[in-house]
């Protein structure tokens, strides 16, 4: 009887998680997974409609960016920049490509010499980067999310 009462006992003590509600475990478990979710990478880039989904996730990468700077290329080889003085430099453009697959433009680094010699240039770059075909957002466990991205544009009057 007493083997009994201390099995009795061990068991009571050992098993209070059989106590715990449906909704704590839920939770519990929920919060376990925030935890090991890194909200910094996207399980999928951002595609245009020439990149094939199927690519791994490096291709993508590889592909939203060759193709984003096709399109960039083309559209700031329709203007003739006049250079006054000889420019050797890159600049940088932070963008966002919202859950939507809009792309807007964060920030363009500033240049002195650039914005003394093209003073138009900071908008001709965001105007280019608002012109790219549209695209499909970067997606996380399967839900289209917002993602930031940065370019180096080179501008070289040589």
């Amino acid at each position: 009887m007493r083997k009994v009462a201390v099995l009795a006992c061990f068991c009571l003590f050992t098993s209070c998680d059989w106590f715990t509600s449906k909704e704590e475990k839920t939770q519990e478990l929920v919060n376990e997974e925030m935890r090991n979710i890194n909200f910094n990478e996207v399980d999928k880039y951002p595609l245009f409609d020439n990149c094939d989904e199927m690519l791994d996730k490096e291709g993508q990468l590889e592909c939203f960016q060759n193709t984003l700077l096709e399109q960039y290329t083309e559209t700031l080889e329709d203007f003739e920049f006049q250079f006054v003085s000889d420019i050797n430099t890159s600049i940088y453009v932070d963008f966002l490509v919202d859950y939507k697959g809009e792309i807007s433009v964060l920030e363009v680094q500033r240049n002195q010499d650039i914005e003394n010699q093209i003073p138009e240039f900071r908008t001709i770059i965001t105007q280019s980067l608002k012109g790219l075909p549209p695209l499909s957002p970067a997606l996380k466990r399967g839900v289209p999310v917002s993602s930031k991205f940065r370019i180096p544009i080179i501008v070289n009057s040589n």
